[in-house]
This record gives structure tokens, sequence and C-alpha cells, in this order.
């Protein structure tokens, strides 16, 4: 039986593998292209589906549901992907990868935090490998992998829970996702090939549990990221103009999708226009079209997005900008989850969630929690200036964009990704 593993390293793109040796060694790279916007939920899905978010209708990382009028973000259900998955074909271990509840996956993780009654909430992972990850491992290090502590200690767990369950089961398909170096390159204006040698390593520990099991290694990324210095707030805009409500209470200002005229679902680079009235659209393509920072604004069609999860239009951003969801006008009145790593609650992707306003705040909390007291971890700042890297465009250039490494002769589309796969095994 061939046997076959797949690295999703996040971020990595071909001007990186000087500084990524296991990776590089893997086989032959090839740029790629991604669907838009180019973000993680949409990249997986295509990849997955070998269709465009048009048939598969992942069509970004959140969207509205039409039927309860909620913006939801990252959801894991993988019967939200609408289509066939290559890995149902396989006995296959998909460790991390996105949609992985309800997953047809003989083996697998995922994060996976309890909820209490009272608002508490516990961390830990889904884990039906049969190899007892948390046990062998220790607890999956959650703030690792989103928030203002994001870094190597996560990518380090899901590599090193991989390569256990690669020796122990010996599955047909390994899926592993390393997202490391989304982290800094948000964060910082230069980006590091010292996270990029972090995520290589982990990585290289990886390839070699393959090696001992014979299976071939291909490694894909999802996008590349760019530097950016203009966060552009369109739900602003609208709100401005009329278009965009809110209700006011004791917690700040809530978006009110089912009074809205028009509001935006921000992700990255990238935004969905919601317009209750097709006769406002066009006059809410023009405002929004002439906001600084914003390159176009487009009907879903062009794009492959025409879906009925889609909004009316899409926006696209200049590259050096990028979308924030802020609908707010006076900080004061911005609601209590803008300040807290709460990414379901949110509508709107917040890359601000990677910074802390104070340690020293953040330390008050905590001590808080211990004397087991009410609190909210509020340390996370509404500047979004702070931000300096994003994604969700088309790559400027094949050597800054996303990568698919393997044997034989890689894609040139994420689009024919199952194909290639099917080749493999």
């Amino acid at each position: 039986m061939k046997r076959l593993c797949i690295l999703n390293v996040v971020g990595l793109t071909p001007e990186w593998l000087p500084h990524s040796p296991h990776l590089a060694a893997v086989g032959k790279a090839q740029a790629w292209a991604s669907p838009v916007p180019a973000v993680t939920c949409t990249s997986q899905a295509t990849m997955l589906t070998g269709t465009m978010p048009r048939e598969h209708g992942i069509v970004g990382n959140g969207w509205l549901y039409p039927d309860t009028q909620e913006v939801r973000f990252w959801q894991q259900a993988r019967t939200l992907i609408q289509g066939d998955i290559f890995y149902d074909r396989y006995e296959t271990a998909k460790m991390f990868w996105w949609f992985n509840q309800a997953s047809t996956a003989k083996y697998g993780a995922t994060p996976k935090p309890h909820y209490g009654c009272d608002g508490s909430k516990a961390f830990d992972v889904l884990d039906w490998t049969g190899c007892e990850l948390t046990r062998h491992l220790g607890p999956f290090p959650f703030f690792a992998f989103w928030g203002p502590a994001a870094g190597i200690a996560s990518s380090d767990w899901i590599a090193d829970a991989t390569a256990l369950v690669m020796r122990r089961v010996q599955p047909q398909l390994t899926m592993a996702y390393l997202p490391h170096l989304d982290y800094d390159f948000q964060r910082f204006p230069v980006q590091s090939a010292e996270r990029v040698a972090e995520v290589d390593a982990a990585a290289g520990r990886v390839i070699e549990a393959a090696g001992e099991i014979d299976a071939q290694v291909v490694v894909v990324s999802e996008y590349g990221l760019t530097s950016v210095d203009q966060p552009v707030h369109l739900n602003r805009v609208l709100r401005q103009s009329g278009h965009l409500k809110v209700r006011q209470g004791p917690f700040g200002e809530m978006l009110l999708p089912t009074d809205c005229d028009a509001f935006v679902v921000a992700d990255h680079q990238v935004a969905h226009v919601y317009v209750r009235d097709p006769k406002q659209i066009d006059v809410v393509a023009k405002l929004l079209g002439e906001t600084p920072g914003v390159a176009a604004v487009v009907r879903p069609r062009e794009l492959g997005l025409d879906h009925p999860r889609s909004g009316q239009l899409i926006a696209l951003s200049e590259a050096d900008a990028w979308f924030t969801y802020y609908y707010w006008l006076d900080d004061a009145l911005a609601p209590d989850f803008a300040r807290t790593v709460d990414i379901h609650r949110k509508p709107g992707y917040d890359p601000c969630e990677l910074f802390m306003t104070s340690k020293l705040r953040a330390g008050g909390r905590l001590l808080q929690k211990k004397l087991g007291m009410r609190y909210k971890m509020d340390v996370i700042p509404l500047d979004a200036t702070l931000v300096r890297g994003s994604h969700g465009l088309l790559a400027d250039q094949p050597e800054r964009g996303p990568l698919v490494i393997g044997p034989g002769h890689p894609p040139e589309m994420m689009t024919d990704f199952p194909d290639y796969v099917h080749s493999l095994l």
C-alpha cells in the first residue's frame, strides 16, 4: 500500500525555501494559484474538493448565515463543505486541518474547548487517534495556537502529535496543519527567516516519521502574507452613510445584521458586502469603491464566489491595506468582546488578537480567575495600525504566493490538487 503525508505549512512561499532545508528537500516546488479570498478556510476547501467557492460554499473564514442572520467565523463542521473530499477514499489521519468535526477521517485531532454554563472555558482537543495524545505530549498549548502568545509551541505539538500517530497507526494518508508563520508575519513589518527555520524544524520531525513508514511527503501552503500599513474601516463608512444599524446596550454597541441596509463581513484583505435592497447595490458599491484603501468592489461571480453565502458585493483592498470589522465610531462604545480574544463572536476577522495592551493587566485578570472572581480577559488593543501583515488577495509575484512541493509534477492550481493526490496514492 502506498502512503502519503500532506504537510500544510501556512504562509510558506517560494522565497522562503532557502531557509527551509527539510521542506525544500521534499521535491519539486511549484507556485500555485489559490482562490479568492486567499484565506485558510477557502483555500483548504478548494484543495480538498478541487472546486471553486461557488461550488464548495466556503466563501471565507466566516460569512452571514442567511437563515439565522448571524455572522459566524471559524466553524469546524465538515458538513459545511459542499461536494466530495479527496480523503474520503483513504484511511486518513487528519491533524488540525480545518473542517475536522464530523469528519470521515478514521483518525484525527482538532482544537475543541469545553464550555461551562457559567461562561467558563476549559481548553482541550478532540482526539480520535487512539494514541492518547495529551497523555504522551501534555496538554495542547492553546495560548500558542492563537492570541497574543501565539507561537511555535502549537506547531511543535501538532508536529509531534502527527509523528506519533504516523508511527503508531501508519495511516495511508496523513494530513498535518502547521500555522506558525501566520503569527509574526501578521505582527511585524519584516518577515523573519528565524520563524521559517522554526517551522521547518517542526516539519522535519514529521518528514522523519513519514520516512519510517515509507510515506511520500507533499508540502502545501494556503497563501503568502504581504506587508500592510493601512487599516480600512468599511463598516464605519456604511454606518456614517446610514446603511448600518447597531443596538446600544450594557455590553457596548452590537451590530444588527437584521436591520442593516448594508454591512461588511471583513476577512483580511477581502470583504463580503451584504446589501438588503437590490436597488441599493450600485449605491453601496460606489460608496465603498471611493473609500481610500479599496482597490475594487465587484460582483461575486467575477471571483468564482457566486454562492448563496456570499455578499451581494465583494470588496478587495489595495495591496498595502486590509479590512477591519470595526463598526463603532467611539472606542468607548465598542462591544465588550472587541477587547478580548473571541473568534466566534466578532462579526469579522480580528488580527489585533495577536497583540496585548498590557501584561500587567493580563496578570491581574488571571489573578481574578484564580481567586474565583468573575473576570474578562480584556487585553486586546483596538489600534488596527498595529497589524503589519495580511493576505486574501492573489499574490502579485509567484515567489510571494502559496506553493506545493512534491514528487512528479505538482499542480499549478489548487483545484487540481485532488487529482495529484490520487495519482500518488
